[in-house]
């Protein structure tokens, strides 16, 4: 079967019906309605779910004719927001499957692997802010935009600057942003060719920052600065199992990419270390694949479960964990059926979006591509 045969049909795309559409059979037990925080409109299952996922069925298509789409978060009133790299636009997925343009961030300076990269959502003082991580002319950096208008004629005010400084190259430019269970703005930065800076806790290469919503360092961090961990080479996932466990998947270089569990102050190797080590002073991953099978981009968390997306391993990678380590081998979906896989979010109804990504210079694109799928979830037997 091809890879356009696996989709369900187009006539599925109404997300207002999604709980309830007959494109396909509702799961066998849904996740209890999801915990909103007071500073997120990106409620997710994993807040409410527990134990482990997988996923249920053929995909369905939400939206189609992406442009090298690289972030996707859903919006509460229905619908979605999606980055696309290259053009620096902020595209709408209306609750009735529509896909329209909702603005530009400006500033952007596409080139190699850098652009419009992240997004994330904060909800404060009666205010909706979309968070966006982007290549500049000189580097890397996090601004904001109050998003204005209602679902499914959103729109994008003027942006504001929350952190500048990232390093930025042809490649290794990290760019996936999330709000924490903390409500704090956690980024991820790659080390931009500067085999150097991951190891400098003075750096900003290669770390997970952790900054407040105005992009000062968060309370509590290591170092008393922005970075909250460090040796990374590449991170572009960040996702929070139901236990709090934060989890982060790294490209790796030559042999072996990661999923790591991160902690405050951890050293996670690089370049010193690629893969498992047992280096004293630097953390270990829990799962390692070999590069051709995964090259990792955005994740997702369900209650126990990690979904990887994976580039260059084009398949989703099901991860079970359990008190912050793997419980049992990783099971890998739609091996090689929709091609690159970007990013992967769990949405409200309790169902896991994924984006895929041939449109970038690296794929193999379909007329149809690119892709925002919806994928049903069960609870693992």
């Amino acid at each position: 079967m091809t890879r356009s045969a696996r989709i369900a049909a187009v006539g599925c795309l109404v997300l207002a019906a999604l709980a309830a559409s007959g494109c396909a059979p509702t799961p066998a037990r849904e996740a209890a309605p999801p915990i909103v925080s007071p500073t997120s409109v990106t409620p997710s299952p994993s807040a409410a779910a527990t134990g482990a996922w997988r996923v249920d069925g053929a995909p369905q298509a939400l939206a189609t004719g992406l442009a090298a789409p690289w972030s996707v978060v859903p919006v509460r009133d229905g619908g979605a927001l999606i980055s696309q790299r290259d053009d620096g636009t902020v595209v709408e997925l209306t609750p009735a499957g529509e896909v329209r343009t909702a603005g530009t961030v400006p500033g952007v300076v596409s080139g190699g692997e850098s652009g419009l990269h992240g997004l994330a959502l904060l909800e404060r003082d009666e205010v909706t802010w979309l968070y966006a991580y982007y290549g500049a002319s000189d580097d890397n950096r996090v601004v904001r935009m109050p998003l204005l208008g209602e679902s499914g004629a959103l729109s994008l005010g003027e942006s504001e600057l929350v952190f500048a400084g990232i390093p930025r190259a042809n490649t290794h430019n990290g760019g996936r942003i999330a709000f924490g269970p903390d409500g704090m703005l956690y980024v991820a930065t790659g080390d931009a060719q500067n085999r150097d800076a991951p190891q400098d806790p003075g750096a900003l290469g290669g770390k997970i920052l952790r900054l407040d919503p105005e992009g000062d360092p968060a309370p509590g961090n290591p170092w008393d600065s922005a970075v909250y961990s460090m040796g990374h080479r590449n991170v572009q996932g960040l996702a929070w199992t139901q236990d709090g466990t934060m989890w982060a998947s790294e490209f790796g270089q030559d042999t072996w990419d990661e999923l790591n569990r991160i902690e405050a102050g951890g050293n996670y190797g690089w370049p010193v270390v690629e893969g498992n080590a047992g280096r004293e002073g630097m953390i270990d991953p829990v799962v390692t694949w070999a590069t051709d099978d995964a090259s990792p981009s955005g994740i997702a968390a369900v209650g126990d479960t990690v979904f990887l997306a994976s580039l260059r391993g084009e398949r989703l990678w099901v991860v079970d964990t359990a008190d912050g380590a793997d419980a049992g081998e990783p099971i890998a979906v739609l091996a090689g059926d929709q091609g690159r896989l970007r990013d992967a979010v769990a949405a409200p109804d309790g169902t896991l979006w994924v984006l895929t990504n041939n449109t970038d210079g690296r794929g193999s694109p379909r007329p149809e591509d690119d892709l925002l799928l919806r994928l049903r979830l069960a609870p693992a037997p």
